[in-house]
């Protein structure tokens, strides 16, 4: 049984988030997307923790649904963490996944947070002053099933990698719990074989979440396993992740890294952006205002590379655009949440299938019996053939990953033909 599982979302407790993340709209996004399984995320903050505990009911070890069951959509428990402290003469700004077994452990964790004076009211990513290695020690002392999974963990300014603020090694973070780092986010700015070019990394299975702060965004990136029914289970995930069994573990469905919005080196303020080469050549200094550059995932890889580029290893991937974007472009407008492609989204995720379904397995000619628009059809062949014309995102500011090119007409709609 293929399940698609998204490990990274948070809910309307968090900053600039969606109110519209609550435990049942998130369920009923999830069916029509095709994710079996989601995070609740946010899983310290005080209210959300409320909520959960209300509408969720444990159904299998580590595995949730709605009590009501009014969806069949089941959740996990895993929360992003930023931890920002000092180590080594520098700031450390550093983004944690922490893996939980139970809602029991959740209230454990959440009153061992408390007492160490962290504020869990204040976001539902909450900021502890605590380094990775004593956090680890902290959470393993209260349940040894927990794992913590460093969370996008190239991205400049939040991560274990980051150019800003991180770590050259996972060993300078977690120090004696390197050994009990099993996995590792991607992030949206990096892919499976950027972090493979680390051959530190390769006990370490590679993961992909959506880090959502949307319904809409749910699984833009996410986890795709072949399991049965009886081997769903918190356990048998963190066995997974611990082993990297490609067995079990398929794929992960990846965003195109360079529409990632920190891929590129640039300087937001001045609409400049180069390679890595480049910016060196520059001295890493914008050519326009003369400030230091953000430099982006692309070039902290190439410093940290022992490996030449693409290097073949590890669990398999995809790359995907979400359907949303795929009509906004067959459509030719602007934004993927206008009325006319929702209509078309709702459609064909109602009579087709769902969304993951759709772009990555269903016969284009059964998508073509069910849309007027050929477009369509022609832009998830492309999508499926990875002809794209992209723009690399920098310094804050999300790429452009496009499949039709600017000069190019869009076909009428078929009823127009007959």
């Amino acid at each position: 049984m293929r399940l698609i599982v998204d490990w990274h979302i948070h809910s309307k407790y968090s900053r600039a988030c969606s109110k519209d993340l609550e435990l049942p709209t998130i369920a009923k996004w999830c069916e029509r997307k095709g994710i079996q399984i989601v995070t609740t995320g946010d899983w310290t903050h005080p209210k959300w923790f409320e909520e959960i505990s209300r509408l969720l009911e444990e159904t299998g070890q580590g595995i949730y649904e709605l009590r009501n069951r009014s969806s069949s959509t089941r959740f996990m428990l895993t929360q992003e963490v930023s931890q920002i402290y000092k180590q080594g003469e520098k700031t450390r700004r550093v983004h944690n996944l922490i893996f939980s077994p139970s809602l029991e452990t959740c209230k454990k964790v959440n009153i061992m947070l408390t007492d160490h004076g962290c504020n869990l009211k204040s976001d539902g990513r909450p900021i502890l002053g605590i380094n990775s290695e004593e956090l680890y020690k902290r959470l393993k002392e209260i349940d040894d099933r927990i794992l913590v999974v460093p969370a996008h963990a190239w991205t400049p300014w939040f991560s274990v990698f980051g150019s800003k603020s991180g770590f050259d090694s996972l060993e300078e973070c977690f120090g004696s719990m390197t050994p009990y780092i099993y996995a590792i986010e991607t992030g949206l700015s990096s892919d499976p074989t950027m972090n493979r070019r680390l051959s530190a990394l390769d006990h370490v299975t590679i993961i992909s979440n959506s880090d959502a702060h949307s319904c809409h965004k749910l699984g833009r990136e996410a986890n795709v396993f072949d399991l049965s029914k009886e081997e769903v289970s918190y356990n048998t995930f963190t066995e997974i992740l611990k082993t990297g069994d490609a067995k079990r573990f398929l794929y992960t469905i990846e965003f195109h890294p360079e529409e990632g919005k920190y891929y590129a080196d640039g300087c937001a303020d001045c609409q400049f952006s180069c390679s890595p080469q480049e910016s060196k050549r520059l001295k890493f200094r914008c050519p326009s205002c003369k400030k230091l550059m953000t430099l982006g995932v692309g070039h902290r890889v190439e410093a940290l590379a022992d490996r030449p580029d693409k290097f073949p290893r590890g669990i398999p991937h995809k790359y995907i655009v979400p359907l949303e974007e795929v009509l906004a472009e067959s459509f030719g407008v602007s934004s993927p949440t206008s009325k006319k492609v929702q209509e078309e989204y709702n459609h064909l995720t109602t009579c087709v299938a769902d969304e993951f379904t759709l772009l990555l397995d269903t016969p284009l000619e059964q998508i073509a019996a069910q849309t007027k628009y050929p477009d369509v059809v022609e832009a998830i062949r492309r999508m499926r053939a990875d002809e794209m014309y992209i723009k690399p995102g920098y310094d804050g500011i999300f790429g452009v990953v496009k499949i039709f090119g600017p000069d190019e007409k869009r076909t009428p709609k078929q009823s127009t033909l007959l």
